[in-house]
């Protein structure tokens, strides 16, 4: 069968979520084999095994961590050139997609960015203009390069016995013209990350700056909390949480907005969610013309009844 490689996202031993879809959409082309840039393969490989994945490919040369994209890029290139895969897919992160850029071009292939579905033949369905129109493409030279956006598919479980395959590769100095000095993680906030989140819950200028509802009712969905550009630029919500065009985009099997108008800016980052549900006391907001579900009334109420009767279901 043939081979798809799959750039995993694993930290301390922790396979992340959008790798497990990776995976799953592997199985799809071909034989998905795991690729691991940096320590953590023999923890991760469990993991990688149940969905899907034979093979674990270690790389774990100093200059992965030690500098910015360039030497990823050089080591996927030559595992590539080693395994001759039918698919590369990564993660449609910042880094993802600089790194699957840079194959690309190192490759001589095509590249497609925030795939939001992959089929049997690599071919791929991307949402553009805002959302405003599905595009259907397919890589016509080289290996092809796909990111995938985060909760494009929900993962499968397709249980195998994993073997953790260590690979050596060659970094060249041109590729170590950035080094990284220090790393400071995020405090963490007990919430799931925005774009890899099933669930977000978001705030616009309709919160007042109050976001103690959205946090409320995202804590007891398990959601992230987003924000619009409106409550971001009003100083009310860390612009790491931005949900639009200049913000992140997520695509959530489930989205809330909370007091967000719906303006295009914001929709552009949220229009591939599978379920929206909108509340706004504005009857006339266009968000409603997105919504699954619309409920007009004020956030300040509606957002800790629906918490309550969460807290409620689960008690």
């Amino acid at each position: 069968m043939s081979q798809v490689l799959v750039v995993a996202d694993v930290t301390d031993g922790a396979v992340a979520k959008p790798t497990l879809e990776l995976l799953t959409l592997a199985r799809r082309i071909g034989e998905p084999v795991a690729v691991v840039l940096g320590e953590g393969a023999e923890a991760a490989a469990a993991r990688l095994g149940e969905y899907g994945a034979a093979r674990v490919l270690s790389v774990t040369d100093p200059a992965l961590t030690a500098y910015l994209v360039a030497p990823k890029a050089e080591a996927l290139a030559q595992l590539v050139a080693a395994e001759s895969p039918v698919a590369v897919l990564v993660g449609s992160g910042a880094e993802g997609k600089e790194v699957a850029a840079r194959l690309a071009v190192k490759l001589g292939s095509g590249l497609i960015t925030d795939a939001v579905d992959v089929a049997a033949d690599a071919s791929t369905t991307q949402a553009v203009f805002a959302g405003a129109y599905t595009v259907h493409a397919a890589v016509t030279r080289g290996v092809p390069v796909i990111t995938v956006k985060p909760n494009a598919v929900a993962p499968e479980p397709a249980p195998v016995a994993p073997v953790v395959e260590p690979v050596t590769v060659t970094i060249s100095d041109a590729a170590k013209g950035a080094r990284i000095v220090s790393v400071e993680p995020r405090a963490a906030s007990g919430r799931p990350g925005l774009t890899e989140a099933a669930v977000v819950v978001s705030g616009g200028r309709g919160t007042g700056g109050n976001f103690a509802p959205v946090e409320q009712l995202a804590d007891s969905l398990g959601a992230a909390v987003g924000a619009s550009r409106a409550a971001v630029d009003s100083g009310w919500y860390p612009h790491a949480y931005q949900v639009g065009q200049t913000g992140k985009t997520v695509s959530p099997q489930l989205y809330i907005a909370a007091g967000i108008s719906g303006a295009i800016q914001h929709r552009a980052g949220m229009q591939t969610s599978k379920a929206v549900v909108a509340v706004n006391k504005d009857a006339e907001a266009p968000i409603f013309a997105l919504a699954d579900l619309g409920v007009v009334g004020d956030l300040h109420q509606v957002l800790p009844a629906v918490a309550a009767a969460v807290a409620a279901r689960k008690g």
